[in-house]
C-alpha cells in the first residue's frame, strides 16, 4: 500500500504507508540521485541499493524498471524544488528567489544526470515543469514588484541563464559559485541613473 507525497499539482511520488518500507524508498531515491548525479543514468542499480543498504531485490520492489526509477528520482526532485519555494516564501523578494535559485542548480545536477532517459513528451514531464514553474514564478514575480529584479525578464528567461551555468566546467565550487553570482547581478534591477 503507498500514498502519495504531492508537491503540486499532479506531481506526486508514490511511497509506501509502512514506516520501514518507506524508510528503504527514501534511501533508495537519495542513493539513486547521489549514484547518477556521479555516474550519469548507467550507474549500476547494484551500487544503488548497496548505496541504500538494502538487497537488489528491495530496489525492484519499489522501482520494477531503470525507467521507473529514473521518474520517482525526477519527480522527487520536482516536489523539492516546490516544497523549496514555499519554505523560502516568507524571506524577502530577493532573498528568496536566489535561495530558490540555489536549490535549482542542485536540481539541474541530477536532471543532467537522467535527462536523456527521461521521456520529455510524457504527461509526468510536462505536469513536472508545470508545477516547477508554478512553484517558482511567483518568486520573480515578487521580486520584480519589489523592484530587485529586472522587469524586462520572464522566469524561463532566468531558468534557462542559471541551467546555462551549471552546465559549465568549473575548476571548483568556489568558482561556480561566484559565477552565479555574477549572472544574478545581471538578474537584479539598476537604480534608474
Amino acid at each position: 500500500m503507498t500514498d502519495k507525497a504531492t508537491a503540486g499539482p499532479g506531481v506526486a511520488v508514490r511511497r509506501p504507508h509502512r514506516a520501514d518500507a518507506r524508510r528503504n524508498f527514501d534511501a533508495l531515491l537519495s542513493a539513486a540521485r547521489e549514484a547518477f548525479a556521479e555516474k550519469g543514468a548507467e550507474a549500476s542499480l547494484e551500487d544503488i541499493a548497496r548505496r541504500a543498504g538494502v538487497g537488489i531485490g528491495t530496489l525492484y520492489r519499489n522501482f520494477p524498471t531503470r525507467q521507473d526509477l529514473f521518474e520517482s528520482v525526477y519527480v522527487g526532485e520536482v516536489e523539492d524544488l516546490c516544497a523549496a519555494a514555499k519554505q523560502v516564501a516568507e524571506l524577502p523578494p530577493w532573498e528568496a528567489l536566489v535561495t530558490w535559485l540555489r536549490r535549482f542548480v542542485a536540481y539541474v545536477a541530477t536532471k543532467r544526470a537522467i535527462y536523456e532517459a527521461l521521456n520529455r513528451e510524457s504527461e509526468m514531464f510536462r505536469t513536472c515543469r508545470v508545477a516547477m514553474y508554478g512553484a517558482g514564478e511567483p518568486l520573480l514575480t515578487r521580486a520584480q514588484q519589489a523592484g530587485e529584479a529586472r522587469a524586462d525578464a520572464s522566469f524561463d528567461d532566468v531558468l534557462r541563464l542559471v541551467s546555462g551555468i551549471t552546465a559549465g566546467a568549473f575548476a571548483d565550487e568556489e568558482q561556480r559559485e561566484r559565477v552565479l553570482g555574477i549572472a544574478l547581478d545581471g538578474v537584479r534591477a539598476r537604480p534608474a541613473s
